[in-house]
């Protein structure tokens, strides 16, 4: 099997990031209780902790883009 160039693997980055993108945007969703939980636990004072909760209520998923993945990709692979 010959080795596959930068572009295609690109390409297959592009493509799986695309695919994963709704998924991706739930999993995020989903976790904004458990950040919460898990700063509670850090020694902040209470006005920091709701501080951070609300900013982390307030934050949306933004999803990358995959053109940008993937010349990132590419830039950095070809070094």
């Amino acid at each position: 099997m010959a080795a596959k160039t930068l572009e295609e693997m690109a390409a297959r980055g592009r493509r799986k990031l695309t695919e994963k993108a709704g998924v991706m945007a739930e999993k995020y969703n989903a976790a904004k209780s458990r950040m919460k939980e898990e700063y509670g636990r850090l020694p902040f004072g209470p006005l920091t902790k709701r501080a951070y909760g609300a900013g982390v209520d307030a934050g949306e998923y933004r999803a990358p883009d995959p053109d940008k993945w993937g010349r990132n990709f590419v830039a950095g692979a070809g070094k």
